[in-house]
């Protein structure tokens, strides 16, 4: 395939995929155009490569970095139309990012039907399977447009690509970019991260066979594939055996496995993402988490004895690998089974909508309300709330409650690491003991320093809750101190500029 490319000097010698940009759009009522920027590691990483010369090799003609991305919502689509897709540097930071105004059906087909409801179900291994998954004529014309939707974006990344460019392709989104890119521009240097697990061979195999080896075969279009834990590179590198016939070895030099498929070799990388502590705990301090602190304090109140009550903290979206209603009945198992804790402890339960969007995940919603009123409801007294439950998105409130967690609850099903888990200790006022399900990516780097449990289990996640409760303020301290530590040693700026550098080492 020939790709029209601009003049080299005009091309970009880093760039970044994702399906959500750095910046989103709202229109307000008079027309006018207004840009929220987010946060997280591909943000701060590509401003560190900006600011330190856009990170290109000094002997190439081409500069910068872009940041290409799909228009997700109305406002977004609209900035597209007003800049040709080139956003304007004033809404970005000054990052060169290109916005994708792909076909709403063509993106309402890829990102719901496909990667949200069929690819994140496989590898989170969320699916009741007497029932689902059912791959019918639906689901081949949903694939048709994710096969769309991963074509637009590698054309466009071959058109912005200065000769020889580094190309960092990001999740589950974009599984089929690097093998298309490939083809597009065998010059580049291609990389893909996955932010999620990987399942392992006998459920990925649900997926239509055609389907699952076009998926693995996208990937392995990548120089290097990398994950956020060995257990899910280990599940990529099996995938590729089972279903490709792939051969897997290990780089004696590196430690890294090595995929050989039908003529080509993938590398494949481990890069823990760490939380920001440095953001976090300015964040933190600032006026607005500070009343929100003080509404906290309001909602958990003090016990008979005029002492603070204890606080369980979880914050997550209402998302159905995270966990939350066997968390809600974890925790009324323990003040079944621990009513000397009645009164004493307050859950709060800060569950931000997800994906609202699909039913599934508005059904999840509605159980996760009725199972905290059914705790209120059966223990509640008049100057004591069990469960306080906040389903609005507020993030002065979520830090808010990381500072005043006594124990944090991390119980995913599965989870690709979990932030929340590392971002608790960092900020934490007084010491605070982890709850951690043995199957988020993060329990590889805390579990020495947490309590680990099954997340099927409630009656083992209620023991959990109940040791953590029990802990003596000074090893909570102690273990907080090394949570922090574990959970900053890679900072997402570091986490993004190492995945560069091993992908340009190759």
């Amino acid at each position: 395939m020939v790709v029209e490319r601009s003049s080299q000097q005009d091309l970009a010698d880093v760039l970044v995929a994702s399906n959500r940009g750095p910046v989103s759009y709202s229109v307000g009522d008079d027309g006018s155009l207004s840009a929220k920027r987010g946060g997280g590691g591909l943000v701060s990483g590509l401003s560190a490569i900006a600011a330190d010369g856009a990170g290109g090799d000094g002997d190439r003609d081409g500069g910068g970095a872009v940041w290409v991305c799909a228009a997700l919502g109305k406002g977004d689509r609209e900035a597209v139309r007003r800049s040709g897709g080139k956003l304007d540097p004033a809404d970005t930071g000054g990052q060169s990012v290109r916005m994708l105004d792909i076909p709403e059906e063509t993106f309402a087909d890829a990102y719901n039907g496909i990667a949200n409801s069929v690819l994140w179900f496989v590898h989170h291994m969320l699916y009741q399977t007497p029932l689902e998954p059912s791959f019918d004529a639906e689901f081949e014309r949903q694939w048709a447009s994710y096969e769309r939707y991963n074509a637009a974006f590698a054309d466009a990344l071959a058109e912005e690509a200065a000769e020889g460019a580094t190309v960092l392709v990001q999740d589950y989104h974009l599984t089929l970019v690097p093998g298309l890119l490939r083809e597009r521009r065998p010059d580049l240097r291609v990389g893909h991260f996955s932010h999620t697990p990987w399942a392992p061979p006998d459920y990925y195999r649900m997926l239509p066979d055609a389907v699952a080896r076009q998926v693995l075969r996208g990937v392995l279009g990548a120089d290097r594939a990398a994950f956020l834990t060995r257990r899910w590179a280990r599940g990529f590198a099996d995938c590729c055996a089972a279903v490709l016939g792939a051969s897997v070895a290990e780089d004696e030099r590196t430690g890294e496995a090595v995929v050989t498929c039908e003529g080509r070799t993938t590398r494949l990388g481990v890069h823990g993402l760490g939380a920001d502590g440095e953001f976090l705990r300015e964040r933190a301090g600032r006026e607005d988490v500070e009343e929100r602190i003080a509404i906290l304090r309001g909602e958990i109140g003090s016990d008979a004895d005029d002492r603070p009550r204890r606080a369980i903290v979880r914050v997550d979206r209402t998302e159905l690998s995270k966990n939350i209603v066997r968390g809600l009945h974890a925790y009324a198992r323990l003040l079944a089974d621990r009513p000397e804790w009645r009164g004493r402890v307050v859950h709060l339960a800060l569950a931000y909508p997800s994906r609202q969007d699909l039913a599934v995940y508005r059904d999840y919603m509605s159980e996760v309300s009725r199972v905290a009123d059914e705790i209120n409801s059966m223990y509640g007294t008049n100057g004591w709330t069990p469960v306080v439950l906040f389903l609005k998105d507020d993030f002065a409130r979520s830090l808010a409650a990381y500072r005043l967690a006594d124990v944090a609850l991390v119980n995913p099903i599965r989870d690709g690491m979990n932030l929340v888990a590392k971002e608790v200790p960092v900020v934490s006022d007084d010491g605070c003991a982890l709850v951690l399900s043995r199957e988020a990516g993060a329990h590889e780097e805390l579990g020495p320093y947490a309590f680990v449990v099954n997340p099927y289990d409630i009656g083992d996640t209620a023991r959990a809750l109940h040791e953590a409760l029990s802990m003596d303020h000074g090893p909570r301290a102690e273990h907080t101190a090394r949570l922090a530590s574990a959970a900053t040693a890679t900072p997402p700026t570091r986490w993004f500029l190492d995945q560069l550098a091993a992908l340009r080492e190759g």
